[in-house]
């Protein structure tokens, strides 16, 4: 099992790339507006602002930008968006991975499975039957594809979770859940949080001994 070393020169040069990122597309905004039309950097206020009781009509800003002549454009730089913001979390996994050799068909997929579910989401849009086509055509394909850690399974979540985001145009809320993750990963990996129950506080907590391997 590796142990958690320092965190400051990584934990700076992600927060580097975040901010560099960030402060490339608001300067590009803010000195082209019209690329406002093409980087897919918004996309979830009518989330917000959508009739709970409806069902179909949930995307329909998302649908308009990615059904418009630009929308090729756009799903290029959202899948560009997606794959930018996945770095980091491959990153947080040679830090924190416990195995003596990364599994590169698992960090490939960590970095390609966005581009994927981002196609697939503006694929499907705002259409139910094919959401059901999709799941169905799914649902045939069977996967031969184990994970070593249990922990793994996280990455691959953020991934589609990530590739969602960029699908419907929202790679700031991508962005947001990428940082979020890494930042949590690190930290929790670094404090060997859970490793074990020592400490008056996960005593008091667990009502256990500190010398008590079970109970």
């Amino acid at each position: 099992m590796r142990r958690s070393g320092s965190l400051l020169i990584p934990l700076t040069l992600i927060l580097m790339y975040y901010a560099f990122w960030v402060f490339l597309v608001v300067f590009a905004l803010r000195r082209y507006p019209g690329l406002a039309e093409y980087l897919p950097v918004g996309g979830v206020d009518d989330l917000q602002a959508s009739d709970m009781n409806t069902f179909e009509p949930i995307y329909t800003r998302a649908e308009r930008e990615l059904l418009s002549p630009s929308s090729p454009i756009r799903l290029l730089l959202a899948s560009i968006g997606a794959v930018i913001v996945t770095v980091p979390v491959s990153w947080a996994y040679f830090i924190t991975s416990r195995a003596r050799r990364i599994d590169q068909s698992f960090l490939q997929t960590i970095i390609i499975l966005p581009v994927v579910v981002s196609g697939i989401a503006m694929i499907v849009v705002n259409s139910i039957a094919l959401a059901f086509s999709l799941a169905g055509v799914v649902a045939a394909v069977r996967f031969r594809f184990t994970l070593d850690q249990p922990s793994d399974a996280m990455y691959i979540f953020v991934a589609i979770g990530i590739g969602l985001g960029a699908g419907i145009g929202a790679v700031s809320i991508a962005a947001v859940i990428s940082f979020t993750f890494v930042l949590a990963t690190l930290v929790i990996w670094k404090l060997e949080y859970g490793k074990t129950l020592a400490g008056p506080f996960l005593t008091m907590l667990t009502r256990r001994d500190a010398g008590e391997d079970e109970y």
